[in-house]
């Protein structure tokens, strides 16, 4: 799916995290990500840390950022045991390593997250818009605020998208990366359809179907 989307002048990066490596079947890590790299040498990928440890973060992320100039770390804004990851992004914000830090959902988190990155290495602010709304929540308050607070090094980045509208938001408040996923990123074909032939087709599509099911009443 990434070399697929690797071809569309419109994807300028990629992220994967352990959760979809683990269901597309990879088993080898450091073996994909440089198989990945091979691939794709230009674009920005994201490739995260799995480590539960602090210490053992810093040793993992310390040598993902070796794979490539164009690699950004992900790490986690906290462990399992909810303790906060800022004394390590600080730890690697000054050895000079591009981080993706990720899975944020509050302003508060944010804030902090920006703080600990500081203003001189490159990095990306990961909030899960797409769980917010899960939640019940408008997550377009949350993005609006925290796109305000980000610094010029760092980008804003629209995480866990669930549906094309996504984009235009997300385009619409000035956040910076908005991470699509193949599925999403196929429907743009969608903009601007006429929607009473939208209409049609879906019609189409019912009666087709029931046709093929040999529905009888």
């Amino acid at each position: 799916g990434m070399l697929e989307m690797a071809k569309h002048p419109y994807v300028k990066g990629f992220t994967t995290n352990p959760t979809l490596m683990n269901r597309a079947g990879i088993r080898d890590y450091e073996a994909f990500a440089k198989d990945i790299l091979s691939s794709i040498p230009d674009s920005s990928i994201s490739f995260e840390v799995f480590s539960d440890d602090f210490d053992d973060m810093k040793r993992q992320a310390l040598k993902i950022a070796g794979w490539g100039e164009n690699v950004y770390v992900k790490i986690p804004v906290m462990n399992t045991k909810a303790e906060t990851a800022y004394d390590l992004i600080r730890f690697l914000a000054g050895e000079g390593v591009k981080q993706n830090v990720t899975a944020l959902m509050t302003v508060e988190q944010v804030r902090d997250v920006c703080d600990a990155l500081g203003s001189e290495v490159p990095a990306y602010v990961s909030v899960f818009a797409g769980r917010i709304a899960d939640t019940g929540v408008d997550p377009l308050l949350t993005m609006r605020e925290a796109v305000s607070m980000l610094p010029p090094n760092q980008e804003l980045i629209w995480a866990s998208p669930r549906e094309l509208l996504n984009i235009f938001q997300a385009d619409d408040i000035g956040c910076h990366i908005i991470t699509a996923t193949n599925d999403i990123i196929k429907k743009l074909e969608l903009v601007n359809k006429d929607l009473n032939q939208y209409s049609l087709e879906t019609v189409k599509m019912f009666y087709n179907d029931a046709q093929k099911a040999g529905f009888e009443l």
